[in-house]
């Protein structure tokens, strides 16, 4: 099994959380926000990122299938 056709989608999915997550404590940081209106900004990266870790998990099992290029489909 090929481990390395792994490394692009895990690096691509590690970037955008912590870019996700830099997100989220910048709008906790925020003063002057009530409580509600930081955790309404920090469900948006949340929910990006709960998609952003779907789509790799979907990436990997279809890397694991045999499936390396998506252009077929098309």
């Amino acid at each position: 099994m090929k481990r390395h056709g792994y490394a692009a989608p895990v690096t691509v999915a590690v970037i955008l959380l912590l870019y996700y997550i830099g997100m989220a404590v910048l709008f906790v940081s925020i003063p002057g926000f009530s409580w509600w209106a930081k955790a309404l900004l920090c469900l948006i990266p949340a929910a990006i990122g709960g998609m952003v870790i779907a789509v790799t998990v979907q990436r990997i099992r279809e890397i694991r299938s045999g499936e390396t290029d998506d252009l077929d489909k098309y």
